[in-house]
């Protein structure tokens, strides 16, 4: 029977559960939500966990699937006015921008608050379209789990009026070497060298130099190598 204990029940289960999506959400970072924001994905999922649950059991009312939907509803229009109205709260429930390459260097901490890699951060950079990370001056991680790149001066997109007042070289691929103090054997292979190469170019003595390297590339058209370090 319908009555005043069960419509608690379900506002207190609705609200813990809002809660608890929202933490798990938070500590599985940016990465796992793609282009949402941390509380569009904890209400979607919950939306459709109440949705397929309301369509395949009849052990329950229609209308206590109607409240708690109408809960996570509520609570996520709740957050988004309150989010507008105080800097704070916008921050936590949606959380801020972390910046991944400064000045050229890769942020470490950067990585570790975004909970990503080295490999990952490569990768979206290649889908903005460089392939070498030594033409980024700044790449940014939105809290919509998307990457801003800003590239160096010289690899700005070339207009019209500039065509006359550089060479434009051809591209080439850059080859990872070190990859968070591992060596990247399919690196060297592709370049033909081995460790002993390596580690003349990066003067080390041994693997064991390298736990503080974060990255290191090499551009074999150049023969420019470029070292990132752990801070």
């Amino acid at each position: 029977m319908f009555g005043i204990n069960t419509v608690y029940w379900i506002l207190i289960n609705s609200v813990s559960s809002f809660v608890f999506l929202f933490i798990i959400s938070k500590l599985l970072g940016k990465k796992q939500i793609a282009q949402l924001e941390f509380i569009d994905y904890a209400v979607g999922i919950s939306l459709g966990s109440i949705a397929a649950e309301w369509a395949f059991t009849d052990e329950q009312p229609f209308y206590h699937f109607m409240i708690a939907m109408s809960v996570y509803f509520l609570l996520a229009l709740g957050v988004a006015l309150i989010g507008r109205k105080n800097s704070f709260f916008k921050r936590l429930f949606k959380g801020k921008p972390v910046t991944l390459v400064y000045e050229g260097n890769i942020r470490y901490d950067g990585l570790a608050k975004s909970k990503i890699d080295v490999n990952d951060l490569l990768s979206m950079l290649r889908e903005n379209g460089y392939f070498d990370i030594a033409d980024v001056e700044y790449a940014i991680f939105e809290t919509s789990g998307r990457l801003s790149v800003l590239p160096k001066g010289d690899q700005k997109p070339v207009v019209m009026e500039d065509i006359d007042k550089r060479k434009i070289k051809k591209a080439s691929l850059t080859n990872v070497l070190v990859v968070d103090g591992a060596v990247s054997k399919s690196g060297l292979s592709e370049l033909n060298k081995d460790e002993a190469w390596l580690f003349k170019k990066l003067r080390v003595s041994g693997k064991r130099d390298l736990k503080n390297v974060l990255l290191a590339t090499y551009d074999d058209a150049t023969k420019k190598l470029n070292v990132h370090y752990k801070e």
